[in-house]
């Protein structure tokens, strides 16, 4: 189902499709972060990508919640955004050599990561508002919430130690 396809009529069919298309991206995400953990040097980006798949974990979880409450099943469908943000930092990271020039570029990955959650679940939010389902807003408020924290956890590290040790 592509996201302006004729199976999504409603702001409902729209909702859940997006909900399917964050679920596959988070599980995507899980996948992605002990791999980034193995590689980046810095101490505490090491322990922000350790962290945030524990955190990307109660994510899902409370995602599979959501589509209990809205009555449909949780799965996923293909998110070509994510899988694009996702091959350019494997793609950049293949060709860096220095390990500060690479915690780097997976921290500006990992932001970019970052941002694209954060656009999604406000969006979910605020349909989840519109449709009526305050219990949906506020499970995925709290992931918006631990997003933008993730976020400004990331900036930290980047403007504190990695870029300049890039530099």
């Amino acid at each position: 189902m592509g996201l302006f396809s004729k199976d999504i009529r409603t702001m409902d069919d729209l909702f859940v499709h997006t909900l399917r298309d964050i679920y596959y991206a988070e599980h995507q995400i899980a996948k992605a972060l002990p791999k980034l953990a193995d590689q980046a040097v810095d101490p505490a980006l090491k322990s922000a990508f350790t962290s945030h798949l524990a955190e990307t974990e109660g994510q899902i979880a409370r995602l599979e919640k959501v589509f209990e409450l809205h009555g449909v099943t949780a799965k996923g469908v293909t998110c070509d955004a994510i899988d694009g943000i996702l091959k350019e930092a494997h793609s950049v990271a293949g060709e860096v050599a220095d390990g500060a020039v690479l915690d780097a570029a997976m921290l500006a990955a990992a932001q970019a990561v970052e941002h694209y959650e954060i656009s999604r679940y406000g969006t979910l939010v605020a349909w989840a508002q519109r449709l009526g389902r305050a219990d949906s807003a506020a499970l995925l408020n709290q992931t918006l919430r631990e997003e933008e924290a993730t976020d400004q956890r990331l900036t930290a590290i980047a403007m504190g130690q990695v870029n300049r040790q890039a530099a």
